[in-house]
């Protein structure tokens, strides 16, 4: 029951002790219109709010204790779960009508519409919706909570200051100049198996046609091929990799902090900007505490606590690192993401990518 593990933990660290007093209650935020009061005041009936989520728990755990204190007496149950498994855990437990999650909160923004086109969400008009921009929001049941860049990540020890690239361009001609020196040490998501790697690598394709030349300058260095970001990060901060493609700039940020080996370029020609992307479930079984848990991941204590953590705030009143202006490709909340679940339309671009990893065998 590997996936209960953070649940209880998260649970125990912020669970009010038996026998404490009762908290005075809660003050509705500034702003919030008066009915809140009974938002608030059922979400304390309640007691508790339980989150699936792929947000690292420690990232997460700052912003739990800030809710706490704002709301104290309501517990946050949190699973820490991967995209594609919490997809599947969350839909059968809904066909089961067994308990589930009351929030759903996922970097993959594909399968997180098609839950909510296939009518798991319930509608929600959030008093922070006016503070969001227009791309994070969709039919006040989707929400984009963070703003992520896309990246690469380099070895500072292996790819000299001068030759690191700020661009795709940069990158493919690094790439095809050092191709002996770089074969095994080069590594992005494998689309084929990573839900995220297929989102970013379509997207890719939509932005420019040259993404192209660019996946067979990568597949002519037989590239590391990952189902995650962590892998990548810890193979680039060790040397045994040199170069990762397509990796989520928070935590390649997060890494680059504590490792100085580790260097993040944010591409200047253009960077892919996603978002993890909630819910509040259909079927909550604590409905009154997703609203306050998602109202507070929305506002501006929340976000300001996930910039703390390299989760760049969706919100532009929040301080944090931007990118250049005309530089941020936005992928926005929105049925369009459907497009990629589409079984033919998935077929026909892995049968494209196979073909591009071929090449790079063929043409030595």
């Amino acid at each position: 029951m590997r996936i209960f593990t953070p649940v209880l933990a998260l649970a125990a660290l912020l669970a009010v002790p038996a026998g404490a007093q009762r908290p005075s209650a809660p003050q509705r935020p500034a702003g919030y219109p008066r009915s809140y009061d009974t938002t608030i005041a059922d979400a304390r009936a309640e007691g508790r709010v339980r989150i699936y989520a792929n947000a690292d728990r420690a990232e997460l755990v700052p912003v739990v204790e800030a809710f706490k204190r704002a709301y104290p007496g309501i517990q946050v149950f949190y699973a820490d779960i991967g995209s594609t498994e919490m997809y599947a855990r969350y839909v059968r437990e809904m066909r089961a009508k067994q308990y589930s999650a009351d929030i759903v909160w996922s970097s993959a923004m594909d399968l997180q519409i098609k839950l909510i086109n296939d009518g798991y969400a319930q509608q929600y008009a959030s008093p922070e919706k006016p503070s969001l921009p227009d791309t994070a929001v969709w039919k006040n049941m989707g929400f984009g909570v963070t703003a992520e860049p896309i990246g690469i990540v380099y070895n500072r020890k292996l790819v000299p200051a001068a030759q690191v690239p700020r661009s795709h361009q940069d990158l493919e001609t690094l790439l095809r100049a050092r191709r002996a020196e770089f074969t095994g040490k080069v590594a992005t998501f494998d689309p084929a198996r990573s839900n995220t790697g297929y989102l970013y690598l379509s997207q890719d394709f939509q932005t420019t046609r040259d993404t192209r030349s660019l996946m067979e300058a990568i597949a002519a260095t037989t590239p590391v091929l990952a189902t995650n970001t962590g892998p990548m990060l810890a193979g680039v901060a060790s040397g045994k990799l040199a170069i990762a493609y397509n990796v989520i700039g928070s935590y390649a940020l997060e890494q680059a902090r504590r490792n100085p080996d580790l260097g993040v370029v944010f591409p200047q020609d253009y960077t892919l900007v996603t978002s993890r992307i909630a819910f509040i479930s259909r079927e909550a079984r604590h409905p009154a505490a997703a609203r306050l848990f998602l109202d507070f991941l929305l506002s501006r204590t929340g976000q300001a606590q996930l910039a703390r953590h390299s989760l760049w705030p969706v919100r532009g009143d929040i301080p944090a690192r931007r990118l250049l202006a005309g530089q941020a490709r936005v992928v926005r909340v929105g049925p369009q993401l459907l497009v990629n679940l589409d079984r033919l339309t998935r077929e026909r671009f892995l049968r494209e990518w196979n073909a591009i990893l071929l090449s790079g065998k063929t043409n030595p």
